[in-house]
Formats: C-alpha cells, structure tokens, sequence
C-alpha cells in the first residue's frame, strides 16, 4: 500500500491505497483508523479498484478541519469531495465501518450518479433504530456517547485503558493490540482526541450545527444498492437493532449478519466479510 495526501472539502487527507481502476472509498470509524481496512484494501486491488482508506476528518496525520464542523453532513461532504479529488466516476463504490456508515447513506443519497454500489458496516441507518436508545441495555453500551457531551470526555478518554475497554467491550475475544496503537497515535494530541468526540458532541446537538452542509444532512433514503453488514456478538450496538434495517435501505439493498463477529467484523472475520463485499461489488 502506498500513502498519499489529496485535499478534497478544505481538508487535506492522508489516505492508503492500493491498486489501480475504479475507486473503492472506505472510511472508517472510532475509536479507529485508516489501518482498519489492511485485510479488504489489497483485495479490492486485486479485484481491479483503486482502494482507498483516507484518515478521517480531524484523525492524524489528516488535518483538522478550520471550519471545526463533525456533523453527518461534513462527513458526506467528505466523501463527495474525495471522490471527486480521486478522479472518481460512475462506477466508484463506497464503503464504511461505524462513523464511516453514514456518509454511505447520505453520500449515496445526496450524489447517486458518483457510485455504483456501497456497504455499510456495524451502523444501519438511524431511523431503523428510533426506540434503541431508550433501552436499558443499549443505554448501557452507549454510556459513551453521553460522557463524550461532558466536560470530561477529553480526560476519560485519553486515560489508559479507555480506548482499549472500548474494543474489548464492543469485539469480545479479539486482539486490539496492534489496532489500539494505531489509535493512540492518530488521536494521541489533544486536539485530534477532541475532534474525534466532536463527532458526537455535533450528533447530539451539544455543538451547534455549522449550517454548511443543510443538504448533505438532509440526504436521505437513495437508489444505490447497499450491502448491510452487522456482527452477531456486536458490543457496540447489540445485532437485534438491525430487525427493521432492510426496510430503511434502498431498494436492491440486502442485510448480512456475520456469525463470530463482534462491531469490528472487518477485522475479526476478514476472509468472511471480504468475501461478502467482493461478491456485492462484483
């Protein structure tokens, strides 16, 4: 894989990829990084994609946006922008794991002429889960979401341990050594840390909207066939959450549990989620 850096929406991105062809965007989420997609990027090389996995928004070594907007629609906005930078086409795909889930949606919605098809992973779209967090138990797993409104996100999260409770938490059984490094790294200054929580300070309203990307927030339902994907042993967002997903996708769309597999599914079963994305692609 090689590194390079292009600016798409005033942010400069450093991105991996691999291979040449149509353009393969994966985005990642938290608490993660580029490196997430190590198993699926030379695969989709080898299928023929230009794979790509920018740093996201605010995660080092990519920059901080100055506009200091997380809100969903900045992150479809991204997406479109890359795409465009990457001198991508008609036949681009889109694929994105937790945080990176929702520019799928919104960008495929908002732009369906830039992609061919998409796949969604560990995140189904929001209005398939309108009761989640009213139940005691998801209220529990997301305890999260609520601390990273308070003055002590920052504090918590950067102490040891809390990045590492996350993945064992939410991908029981697997090793997150190598992965919790990488994290560390990416988000180790103050300032990356922050603009990583500012993701969710901005999704529940504790940072007011920009009001920069009003369309790219609105962007909803489509006409490009998504692939769901979601891990049977999910910490994060417990698998039941999905029941009501496929009726939120657009059509063609379909919704795949992965047996053995917590939230980072990508990373714990990558022969068995591999393969389902190359044959969605294909």
């Amino acid at each position: 894989m090689e590194i390079i850096t292009v600016t798409a929406n005033d942010v400069e991105f450093t991105c991996l990829t691999a291979g040449e062809g149509p353009l393969a965007l994966c985005l990642h989420g938290f608490p993660d990084t580029a490196h997430t997609w190590r198993h699926l990027l030379p695969e989709l090389a080898g299928r023929g994609h230009r794979a790509v996995a920018p740093f996201m928004r605010g995660y080092a070594p990519t920059s901080i946006p100055v506009d200091g907007a997380y809100e969903g629609g900045a992150l479809v906005a991204d997406a479109c922008a890359l795409h465009e930078a990457l001198g991508g086409d008609g036949d681009a795909v889109l694929i994105g794991h937790d945080w990176g889930a929702f520019p799928v949606y919104g960008a495929t919605a908002l732009a369906p002429g830039r992609w061919r098809r998409a796949v969604a992973m560990a995140v189904p779209p929001m209005a398939s889960m309108a009761e989640a967090f009213l139940d005691y138990e998801q209220l529990k797993r997301s305890f999260y979401i609520f601390l990273f409104q308070t003055w002590a996100a920052e504090a918590a999260a950067s102490r040891p341990g809390f990045i590492e409770g996350l993945w064992r938490d939410w991908s029981p059984g697997y090793d997150a050594t190598e992965d919790v490094a990488l994290v560390r790294r990416s988000l180790g200054d103050p300032a990356n840390l922050a603009a990583a929580i500012g993701y969710y300070r901005a999704m529940l309203g504790t940072v007011p909207s920009t009001g920069r990307y009003a369309a790219e927030q609105a962007a909803t339902g489509g006409r490009v066939p998504i692939l769901y994907l979601h891990g049977e042993r999910d910490g994060c967002l417990d698998a039941g959450l999905t029941a009501r997903a496929a009726a939120f996708l657009p059509p063609g769309s379909r919704v795949e549990h992965v047996p053995e597999a917590g939230h980072f599914l990508h990373l714990e079963r990558p022969r068995a989620v591999n393969d389902l994305v190359l044959d969605w692609l294909s």
